[in-house]
């Protein structure tokens, strides 16, 4: 049995060692065949589908201080620019997943201490996010590791809230990533508010990213851009 796609998680996390915000999140995606993708997913997991296809996501963001019921908040360290490259997984157990194949982000403690912990693939790159009214220009190019001078830059026009669809809730409604780690894949849930969403308008996408990632650059424009001003977020304990 394969959980719902639903706007409040079906596990809410109990004990969040790790707590964020993830504010300004634009959710750019492309649909692609499952077989596009597949072999890119952590052992034990498949590509997860919605009528027929699966997504690759270009998310860019600010993380805000990261902290939880273990550990300070840190307002310098963890506040940063990230721009993830994302799959959509479902594992063996039936949990709906995000499979991260990058995440660039604009602090290298916290991509040491990423690459370390967790073995994401964080990058450390220079990146800003600039506003000007309605528009958000969000900007990066990788430093470290490479492929040095990757980068991306994406332009949207906020628009009115957007209505609820399946589509954008399988996009955004997501409560835990499968990640490789140690030679097993682990989830690793997490629980959030329901996302406010709304339409966005993209002006401009100058993105090398997703190829950087070595995935096939989609083919014609994305099929769905969404805009967030953003929700908290906590992690719970990984489990295999």
């Amino acid at each position: 049995m394969i959980e719902p796609v639903t706007p409040l998680t079906p596990r809410p996390v109990r004990f969040a060692p790790v707590g964020q915000w993830w504010r300004d999140v634009t959710f750019v995606h492309w649909a692609v065949p499952p077989e596009a993708v597949a072999g890119f997913l952590p052992d034990g997991t498949r590509p997860d589908v919605h009528d027929g296809l699966t997504y690759i996501g270009l998310v860019p963001f600010r993380m805000h201080p990261i902290g939880g019921r273990v550990g300070p908040r840190l307002p310098y360290i963890g506040t940063f620019c990230e721009t993830n490259v994302r799959l959509y997984a479902v594992d063996k157990a039936g949990r709906r997943g995000v499979v991260f194949l990058s995440l660039d982000a604009s602090r290298l403690v916290p991509v040491l201490g990423a690459q370390i912990s967790s073995r994401l693939p964080y990058k450390w790159s220079s990146m800003r996010l600039e506003r000007t009214g309605d528009v958000l220009t969000y900007t990066s190019r990788r430093i470290w590791p490479g492929p040095r001078g990757a980068s991306s830059r994406v332009v949207v026009r906020v628009g009115p809230a957007a209505e609820t669809s399946e589509l954008s809730r399988f996009l955004t409604a997501r409560w835990g990533l499968h990640v490789s780690w140690h030679g097993r894949t682990i989830y690793l849930p997490n629980d959030h508010p329901e996302w406010r969403l709304h339409e966005a308008e993209l002006l401009e996408l100058d993105d090398s990213l997703v190829a950087a990632a070595g995935l096939a650059v989609p083919a014609g424009p994305p099929v769905s851009v969404l805009h967030s001003p953003g929700v908290p977020v906590r992690f719970g304990l990984p489990s295999p």
